[in-house]
């Protein structure tokens, strides 16, 4: 499971399309997403409500505590609102002694409000873990004697009254008691139902039309659920970096590959000078693949992260492999060990196994001369469609180019090859 958080303004939307198929809001949460490619004097025209006034602008980068670090703006008119985006979007700043650019905001409406709630979900292993405060916002830490745990176990739930008696029992007021407990369970249910990890509200709050609403979100999906998901999630959904990320050349040519094509193509650099080297297809395999090397006492010498999934086809695949191993045989090993490239991956379903080889084939033969100079060695596991043509023309191709090669089909455990690598 990859945990990955999400801008505020695209958990706002996912949030809100989910109460409102449930029946508890009328109409969608009131937020944008702005960017530097955003036309500000036209967006109005989108959104009327703007030239109303009254509104929050803040930066949407996956940190918190903006209110303390004085980056938020509350209760401004359109016009002031513009110009403060016109002078902070892609500013420069340093959040956690990371420095990085401030280059995506939201804009809400400024909602009037006394009371201020907290509000957190967070999966485990065989639970799920609700917390609330009634004392909640930017003090939350320092009030942490009035946070309320309830655990509830996986696939059970929990009613409305059990809710009440194990994390409201703060809440002296009967009728606020009540609300909070229907939107409680009502966002639990977009938990689940979303394939969310984590969930934090901080705060929200009663509002004087006697509605709850989220005034900060943040949330963590798991991305492996997105093939599932997609009606929930929308098409236009996207994860991002970390703030304070910077992707290097390689990352940023895939990525770019990946936006193309309906296949998967990730790669995360860890360690330019690492030894191991992966080309993994699936995303849960590339895990196991980085555990297995983690849990055999290599994390430090593993050079990359990344998967390619969802049968892309021999041009991708070959850029792919090009880019990987571009990066690998940039400098040979300092001690002059070999350097090893693991292509494994579990069973395919119907992913071609001999298709996709075509575009690593095609790199390996290109790149034979640097993978000759840092000793590479290379070492496949397979299965799926087609597995034994692709095998044999692994096998063969080490032959012709004199390269080491071993292969493995699906009578081996896939991380099989991992050990085996490591002997070397």
């Amino acid at each position: 499971m990859a945990h990955r958080a999400i801008r505020e303004a695209d958990a706002k939307r996912l949030l809100s399309r989910s109460l409102k198929a449930q029946g508890f809001f009328k109409e969608y949460l009131r937020s944008i997403g702005v960017d530097a490619s955003t036309d500000l004097e036209t967006l109005p025209r989108s959104y009327p409500w703007l030239a109303g006034g009254h509104l929050v602008v803040k930066p949407d980068m996956l940190f918190g505590k903006r209110g303390k670090k004085n980056m938020v703006q509350l209760d401004i008119s359109w016009t002031d609102a513009k110009k403060f985006l016109k002078a902070n979007i892609g500013k420069k700043e340093k959040v956690d002694g990371k420095e990085g650019k401030l280059d995506h905001w939201i804009v809400e409406p400024f909602v009037p409000h006394k009371e201020e709630f907290y509000l957190s979900i967070r999966a485990s292993n065989g639970s799920d873990t609700l917390m609330f405060s009634p004392m909640g916002g930017i003090n939350i830490e320092s009030n942490k004697d009035s946070v309320k745990t309830m655990e509830v176990p996986v696939g059970e739930g929990f009613d409305v009254e059990t809710l009440k008696e194990k994390l409201l029992v703060g809440v002296k007021d009967k009728v606020l008691k009540e609300h909070l407990a229907d939107f409680i369970m009502h966002v639990n249910k977009f938990f689940v139902d979303y394939d969310l990890v984590s969930l934090e509200m901080n705060p929200f709050t009663y509002t004087q039309e006697k509605t709850l609403r989220p005034l900060d979100l943040r949330v963590v999906l798991d991305d492996t659920a997105a093939f599932q998901q997609q009606a929930n999630w929308g098409k236009d959904f996207s994860f991002p970096e970390a703030f304070g990320t910077v992707k290097g050349k390689e990352e940023q040519y895939i990525a770019e590959l990946d936006a193309k094509t309906g296949a998967s193509l990730k790669l995360k650099i860890l360690n330019p000078e690492g030894r191991i080297w992966t080309m993994v297809a699936g995303g849960g395999a590339s895990v196991i693949y980085a555990d297995t090397i983690a849990d055999l006492g290599h994390a430090d010498e593993m050079a990359n992260y990344g998967e390619y999934s969802g049968n892309p086809n021999r041009e991708m695949t070959r850029e792919y492999a090009r880019t990987i191993l571009e990066a690998m045989t940039r400098n040979p090993d300092k001690k002059g060990r070999p350097k090893i490239l693991l292509i494994g991956g579990g069973v395919a379903n119907f992913t071609d196994v001999a298709k996709t080889f075509d575009g690593i084939i095609d790199a390996i033969r290109e790149y034979k001369t640097a993978i000759q100079k840092s000793k590479v060695k290379i070492f496949v596991r397979r299965g799926g469609p087609n597995y034994k043509e692709g095998l044999r023309m692994m096998r063969n191709l080490g032959e012709e180019l004199k390269i080491p090669i071993e292969v493995y089909g699906p009578e081996t455990h896939m991380t099989y090859i991992v050990r085996k690598a490591l002997e070397q």
